[in-house]
């Protein structure tokens, strides 16, 4: 008998030791799973293999298990099914909305600031790509890349849009969910981000596609996580309409923030939830730190 109940996750990375950001997401994800009826899944994101570390990854389960997360096992690991995110990237492909760009970082830097004008960034801070490539001979890419060039496959925004509104017969949007579960219907603006990378030469795909590719084969219906990502699910819901992928519901959670009002982050060496246990926290002490109560 097919299981109807709602399927919420939690996708930590392996690079790094998980923080209290990450604890509050856990515990906000898994509650809200209870509350629905639901299941919850934990899924590792170590997509970026160079960065991802098997340490950082026993660490997530040991810390997750102290803490009172229970999640159903086998856990999806993203470095086991490249192939699957390379089948999207394909299939996107063959809609002829994709190209492959050549420009390096820098190139694209120097490109945008030497106009002398305030250059357009998207949600993340970073340049918009100028499209520089875009409109280059469908023969002139494929001799570079044959020759060995490195480059990076993007989706061209403008025809991605064109053909999503087509699809859907109007704008695209994307369902919100609260505490209460209670939705609304939110418009999405994936234009902001310009045309964004989907795949490099030596990675298969970037996490935007792994991310909707992974939540449709795993049945994900309700997606908790942190605000910081609100901006990015403009992307997500622009390629499940394009890809024809189940649309899950997004609900993006507050973020727990320094003294200064930064954002936790593993790249900023945050205190780590392992060296809060070494110093006596118990898993009710981290609850009282993020604010956490069942009792919304």
């Amino acid at each position: 008998m097919h299981d109807l109940r709602p399927v919420f996750r939690f996708a930590p990375s392996p690079n790094g030791h998980l923080h209290l950001g990450h604890a509050f997401s856990a515990l906000f994800g898994q509650e809200m799973a209870r509350r629905a009826g639901g299941r919850f899944l934990l899924r590792i994101e170590d997509i970026d293999l160079e960065r991802s570390q098997r340490e950082f990854e026993a660490a997530i389960y040991e810390d997750l298990a102290w803490l009172g997360i229970e999640w159903e096992t086998p856990v999806r690991r993203q470095s086991e099914h490249m192939r699957d995110y390379a089948t999207a990237v394909q299939q996107l492909q063959a809609l002829g909305i994709v190209y492959p760009c050549f420009d390096s970082r820098k190139e694209i830097a120097a490109a945008v600031e030497s106009t002398g004008e305030a250059a357009p960034r998207d949600p993340d801070g970073a340049y918009i790509y100028p499209g520089l490539c875009r409109d280059m001979p469908r023969a002139t890419a494929a001799l570079r890349v044959a020759a060995g060039e490195a480059y990076a496959l993007r989706l061209d925004m403008k025809k991605a849009m064109a053909l999503a509104q087509a699809k859907l017969g109007g704008s695209l949007y994307f369902r919100s969910f609260g505490t209460d579960f209670s939705a609304e219907t939110l418009g999405a603006t994936p234009e902001r981000w310009g045309d964004v990378v989907l795949s490099r030469k030596e990675r298969p795909a970037t996490y935007h596609i792994a991310v909707v590719t992974d939540d449709a084969l795993q049945g994900i219906t309700h997606v908790t996580r942190g605000m910081d990502l609100f901006a990015a699910t403009d992307i997500h819901r622009l390629l499940q309409v394009l890809l024809d992928l189940p649309e899950p519901l997004y609900c993006h959670h507050r973020l727990i923030l320094d003294p200064n009002g930064r954002k936790l982050a593993k790249s900023h060496r945050d205190k780590a939830l392992r060296s809060l246990r070494a110093e006596g926290a118990t898993p009710e002490t981290i609850k009282d730190m993020v604010g956490f109560s069942c009792n919304w």
